[in-house]
This record gives structure tokens, C-alpha cells and sequence, in this order.
């Protein structure tokens, strides 16, 4: 256990690096390697149509291995909804397709407070069992001259979470799209969730919840952070 703590803690953002690690090694841990979603080369060289098709005949392989049976009329058209589910919902954030337009507007009205969207619907996957992640968002920003569309923050979020994630990643991926649109380093994101890979298996736990928050600039000073957690009614540990 303490080799594979050493190997842990020795991972950087070099795939090479990172794949020493077997799948034996790693197990039940959850390893982060990379702020950015680790996709290959090839990710999209099928088109959507061709990877439904290609995940509906492995869903198939898996169900037949389970011993359903297919030919059953409740059953015979899962593998294909699984798949159109995996592509066209659960995982659509994948594709830089539907990445949203984060337009932005001159701050016109010279505010120079915090503007917080809170409770946030966050619907993920976690990308170490495939359960969902169910849960709420709390994004804050203060503007350096410019603004954001009140909607676009939940779709910036919406499209972050609709792939495996992890969700220390997610915020940060969430907090560095904000940052990049707005033009600002006052940004503040705090996501609060349930797993269901906890509340599923293993501990079985149905009370806990996950939080993770990620403060960039002004929001790093305690006075505005004890502001925003006020806000969205979250105590400062």
C-alpha cells in the first residue's frame, strides 16, 4: 500500500508516466490524472451514428454474458437505447461539437458585485464505475468588464458534466471556462453532490454527500469567499 501511495503521489499530467499504473495497482482508488478529459487520439474519427452501433453490439455481448435473454421483446431493444443514451446524453459534453458559445456583454451597467447562479443542476457520471453523480452547482464570478448570460453558466456546466467525470476535475474545468469567457481570474465554483458508486456499492452509504470548490482570484481572499458561501447558504470550513 505504500508503494502504490509513492506511485499515487508521483503521477504528473504524462500519459506515459501515468500509464505504469496497472489496473491491478490502481483498484478501488479514484486517480485523477489530468485536468483536461483523457480522450485518445482517435476519439472521433466514428461518427455518432457508427459508435451507437458499435457500443449496442458490446452492451449486447455484456447482457448475453449475464445470461438475458435477448429475444425477450422487454430486452431486445436495450443494447440500442443504452447506446443512444451513452452518446446522445449521458456523454454528449465529449464532443467539442456541442461545446455552448459563452457570449459575453459589456458590463453596461458598471456592477461590480459578485453575481452568483446557485443550485445548478449537475447530472454526471463518475468515470471510475459509470453511476450517475446527482447533484447542484454554485458558480460566482465578479466581472472585469464584461458579462455573461445568465443561462450560458448552466449550459457551461450541463456540458462539462455530460461525460465520465471526476468531480474535482469538473470544477476545475467549470472555473477555467468561466475564466477564459469573462475575461477575469474572480471566479468561485462549489458542487455538491451524491455518488452513486457510494450510495450504490461498496459502503452503501446514502447520507453523505461530495463537496469540491474551486476559488480563483478575489475569491481567494476570505472576506469575499465567507461572502459567496454565505449566498449560496454553504458554512467556511
Amino acid at each position: 500500500m505504500y508503494e502504490l501511495a509513492l506511485k499515487l503521489m508521483a503521477l504528473t499530467n504524462n500519459k506515459e508516466e501515468n500509464s505504469k499504473l496497472t489496473t491491478e495497482e490502481i483498484g478501488d482508488n479514484h486517480v485523477a490524472t489530468n485536468i483536461n478529459t483523457p480522450l485518445r487520439d482517435d476519439a472521433f474519427d466514428l461518427s455518432r451514428e457508427e459508435k451507437i452501433k458499435k457500443i449496442a453490439k458490446n452492451f449486447e455481448e455484456i447482457m448475453v454474458t449475464l445470461g438475458l435473454d435477448l429475444t425477450d421483446d422487454s430486452l431486445q431493444g436495450t443494447p440500442k437505447r443504452v447506446a443512444k443514451l451513452y452518446v446522445n446524453e449521458f456523454f454528449d459534453g465529449l464532443d467539442p461539437n456541442k461545446k455552448p458559445k459563452a457570449t459575453v456583454f459589456d458590463n453596461k451597467f458598471h456592477y461590480n458585485n459578485m453575481l452568483i447562479e446557485k443550485n445548478i443542476n449537475i447530472i454526471s457520471n463518475c468515470e471510475h464505475h459509470f453511476l450517475p453523480i446527482i447533484g447542484k452547482a454554485h458558480v460566482g464570478y465578479i466581472s472585469s468588464g464584461k458579462v455573461i448570460g445568465l443561462s450560458k453558466m448552466n449550459r457551461i456546466v450541463e456540458y462539462y458534466s455530460k461525460r465520465p467525470q471526476v468531480q474535482e476535475r469538473l470544477t476545475r474545468q467549470i472555473v477555467d471556462e468561466l475564466k477564459k469567457a469573462l475575461n477575469t481570474e474572480d471566479v468561485a465554483v462549489v458542487i455538491d453532490t451524491k455518488h452513486m458508486c457510494v450510495t450504490t456499492r461498496g459502503i452503501k452509504d446514502h447520507e453523505s454527500s461530495t463537496v469540491t470548490m474551486e476559488y480563483s482570484g478575489k475569491f481567494q481572499e476570505e472576506d469575499v469567499r465567507k461572502e459567496f458561501l454565505g449566498y449560496i447558504n454553504m458554512e467556511l470550513k
